[in-house]
């Protein structure tokens, strides 16, 4: 059982945040060395890669939506007549 639901597209930014953040400790740790402008790069190519992933799963979601409510329209209505009908 989730308890939210799945968002691809903030995974994908935390990705990218955990990244850059891990480049400039190794950084500051001494293991290699990093330029200061990487966080410019890899920060938008990480918010653009998520933008495109939150769309797709957007698109996929709204079109499983839509498939499973069209499966479930196929029958006649309950009822035409009374106080739910149309006037």
């Amino acid at each position: 059982m989730l308890r939210h639901e799945f968002r691809p597209g903030r995974l994908t930014a935390g990705a990218a945040a955990l990244g850059t953040a891990a480049a400039y400790l190794g950084d500051a740790t001494g293991a290699w060395r990093t330029p200061w402008f990487t966080a410019v790069p890899v920060m938008s190519g990480g918010l653009f890669l998520a933008a495109v992933v939150t769309f797709v799963h957007y698109r996929l979601r709204r079109r499983r939506s839509a498939m499973a409510a069209s499966s479930e329209n196929t029958e006649a209505p309950a009822s035409t007549s009374g106080s739910q009908a149309i006037m």
